[in-house]
């Protein structure tokens, strides 16, 4: 890049810098986003540090709930539990925590990622929350005459117990495993009733307070992993006095740093809403669960000194290492070193790479070794500040000797075993009944997703392979890249189910066989969205389908085609089919990277088109503005990319494909203090569709660039209109990388 190029951003920076220095983006997220779910769990109203282990949020998390139960010590792990509670009473108190609850208005509500207050309207309370890295700080105010309490109650096996007038100490069992250790604090002095008991499941301690009507107390709390000295200090160290305002102005300040990664122009504020919310949802997880220089690891129930490298947790690769991951690889590199970092250690101490490791351990979900994708992708990223050789090591081991059936983990079994000899995952025909006990009698056998997912994570290994001069690994993971292949049906055009003894199962339906979730075959969506599940090799699969022009049509097709029922009866056997437009499923992370595979075809002016109308329908201002489970940031990252205007259709491979950009003006701060900018000129909701493109100042006549391309500090300048240009980025070699392009 040349020096005017160089001073030019630096100015458009700077200038961007001055005109964003009075607006705080934290102001911009609505945590109440998709507080009201599809289908199973809701987005929550989460309290926290940019992943940060102090997690806390009004129980129940759903918007639609009437009442506030109380509000958790932390929460362990995303969507796996909580421990304590903690509410806040007036009047006579009582061990039955069904009574501890109140209703509230959101109206008389206060969201943000570092502050939450609430009107508690049964006892006339006002409550106030804000927290730092392992420890919170709440501030409550009783407005009416009477008993001031407060009551605090373990949700597991434990101990609760005062050991001064000021201060409450003890832990909880989290999942019979992890003893949660907590420090209370309290800036005024109370007097103490033991209900139920003070040991036990359900041990709870009511304080009551001696105070004037309306004046505000502090109540703080340090929680550890390690142990309970660790938890007051952890308090010690993070809340030493009570200045409530002081701490929430630091978190206001660490939220503004962590979103100001990106600044955004143009759009409309509820476009700008969704997006900060959604790069919110992705500092979730993972979470430093180092405590001065220590951590429990749930990979060997031991408590390790992390070597000033810290411990991170909680995170479900199914879903985050799609986009959430390269997201962070993009604006935290040093970040997601040290996750990977964490990974290896989990491997080390295990004797697997995990697939959900979460805090006590690894929590085996869906299908797939994605951590292959995640490393990958760091890897061919420049990301290099880890041992590689040792991550290798443990990928290997997981692709050699782990089974791959879904929601399991240990050693190899038969169908794993058939898998490596054949190259395809064996199916059973319709009804028939299952033979290998080591099967999940509900998530079945996902004998397509599983071929599929494999054959991308070995994609990824090939990749690492060949650049760490394993050659004979190289050619045999590459081989095994191609198993989808295997189970490519060319009679229907669908990936299909395969018996042991090599026949296709009898009377399958591409949309509708497999049971709940068409799990026998595949995996919460049907042959619909399994078809394009090839992102390592999309050339492969155009093939496959008989080329561009009939890849072209059946993608159309997905956006069309019909149910062929009612939706009741549908949404009966797919309630995971959420954000449904024809078959593609806009609530599911499988469907993420499919819009963008017009680009491979010949066809991104469709892909502008898509990207828009999905983004402009399922993701809004509003409760119900996620489609689907948002699971930590798996489909939040599709938002944050996509507004932005491009997507990482395969992790592992450094190249992002061109969508169609919400902003105008896209500020994306890279490591070094380098910036890639990303300008839409004439973009409006009509104005969709690319013209033509510059990258750093030279014509760009292909619907993606590379990671190289930007990682130094770039400019993309598109120029934007109302019809398509069927000439820009249509031509075969304008097609983005795929296969062993980069191999």
């Amino acid at each position: 890049m040349g020096r005017t190029l160089l001073l030019f951003l630096a100015g458009c920076f700077l200038t961007a810098s001055c005109n964003h220095e009075n607006i705080s983006l934290v102001a911009y997220v609505n945590p109440n986003i998709g507080g009201i779910s599809p289908l199973l769990e809701t987005t929550v109203q989460l309290v926290s540090r940019p992943n940060s282990m102090m997690r806390i949020y009004r129980m129940p998390g759903n918007y639609q709930a009437e009442k506030i139960n109380g509000f958790p010590f932390i929460l362990c792990g995303h969507r796996n539990g909580t421990a304590g509670v903690l509410m806040p009473g007036a009047g006579e108190f009582s061990a039955g925590r069904k009574t501890w609850a109140s209703y509230y208005d959101h109206d008389n509500e206060v969201c943000t990622p570092y502050y939450y207050s609430v009107w508690l309207e049964d006892p006339d309370i006002n409550l106030e929350l804000s927290v730092a890295e392992r420890s919170s700080f709440y501030r409550i105010s009783w407005n009416r005459p009477g008993n001031k309490n407060l009551m605090l109650g373990l949700t597991a096996e434990g101990s609760i117990k005062a050991t001064d007038q000021n201060t409450v100490e003890g832990y909880e069992l989290y999942n019979d495993k992890v003893k949660v250790f907590f420090c209370i604090k309290s800036e005024k002095s109370f007097s103490k009733n033991i209900m139920n008991s003070d040991s036990g499941s359900q041990a709870s301690l009511c304080l009551t307070f001696d105070l004037p009507e309306k004046e505000k107390t502090g109540i703080k709390m340090g929680i550890s992993f390690v142990d309970g000295a660790q938890a007051r200090k952890n308090l010690e160290n993070e809340i030493p006095g009570w200045d409530f305002d002081a701490l929430k102005s630091a978190g206001k300040e660490k939220w503004n740093s962590a979103l100001g990664k990106i600044e955004v122009r143009g759009g409309t504020e509820d476009q700008k809403k969704v997006f900060y919310t959604a790069l919110y949802r992705n500092y979730e997880r993972m979470v430093n669960i180092s405590e001065d220089g220590r951590y429990y690891s749930g990979y060997d129930n031991a408590v390790h000194n992390d070597n000033d490298t810290a411990f991170y947790v909680d995170d479900w690769m199914w879903d985050t290492y799609r986009a959430s991951h390269p997201l962070q690889a993009m604006i935290n590199p040093g970040l997601e070193s040290t996750k990977i970092q964490s990974y290896i250690r989990m491997y080390q101490q295990g004797g697997w790479m995990p697939s959900f490791p979460i805090l006590f351990g690894d929590n085996p979900c869906m299908n797939g070794h994605h951590s292959a994708a995640i490393i990958a992708d760091a890897w061919f990223k420049g990301i290099r500040n880890f041992n590689i050789e040792k991550a290798y090591e443990g990928l290997k081991k997981n692709a050699m000797e782990a089974t791959m059936l879904p929601w399991r983990n240990g050693p190899m079994c038969s169908l794993d075993t058939f898998y490596l000899n054949k190259g395809y995952y064996p199916a059973l025909e319709i009804g028939e009944k299952e033979t290998v006990s080591l099967v999940h009698s509900f998530e079945k056998r996902q004998a397509v997703a599983i071929t599929m997912a494999h054959s991308y994570d070995d994609w990824c290994l090939a990749r690492l392979a060949k650049t760490l001069n394993k050659n004979a690994d190289y050619e045999y993971f590459l081989k095994r890249s191609g198993n989808y292949k295997n189970l490519f049906n060319p009679e229907i055009g669908f990936f299909a189910p395969k018996t042991a003894a090599g026949t296709w199962v009898k009377n399958f339906d591409p949309k509708l066989s497999g049971g709940m979730g068409a799990r026998d075959y595949y995996d919460e969506n049907n042959g619909w969205t399994y078809l394009w599940d090839v992102q390592h090799d999309v050339k492969g699969l155009i093939s496959l389908l008989g080329g561009t022009d009939k890849f072209i049509s059946k993608l159309d097709q997905l956006f069309i085609e019909s149910p062929g029922m009612s939706k009741y009866q549908y949404f009966a056997q797919f309630p995971d089919a959420t954000g449904l437009v024809g078959q593609y499923v806009m609530g599911n992370e499988p469907s993420l990277h499919i819009p963008y595979l017009y680009n491979y075809a010949g066809a991104p002016w469709k892909t502008q088109k898509r990207v828009r109308m999905l983004l402009d329908t399922w993701f809004t201002n509003t409760p119900f503005g996620i489609p689907g489970d948002e699971d930590g940031g798996g489909l939040s990252a599709f938002v944050v990319f996509s507004s932005m205007g491009f997507y990482p259709v395969t992790p592992g491979m450094p190249v992002f494909n061109i969508g169609s950009p919400v902003f105008d003006n896209v500020t994306v701060k890279l490591q070094n203090n380098k910036i890639f900018r990303l300008v839409a000129r004439n973009n409006s909701r009509q104005n969709k569709y690319i013209q033509s493109a510059r990258l750093n100042g030279k014509d760009l006549n292909k619907p993606w660039f590379s990671w190289d391309d930007i990682k130094d500090g770039a400019e993309l300048l598109l120029e934007m209109g109302s019809r398509p240009n069927f000439k820009w980025g249509s031509a075969p070699e304008d097609a983005p990388p795929s296969g062993t392009d980069l191999l």
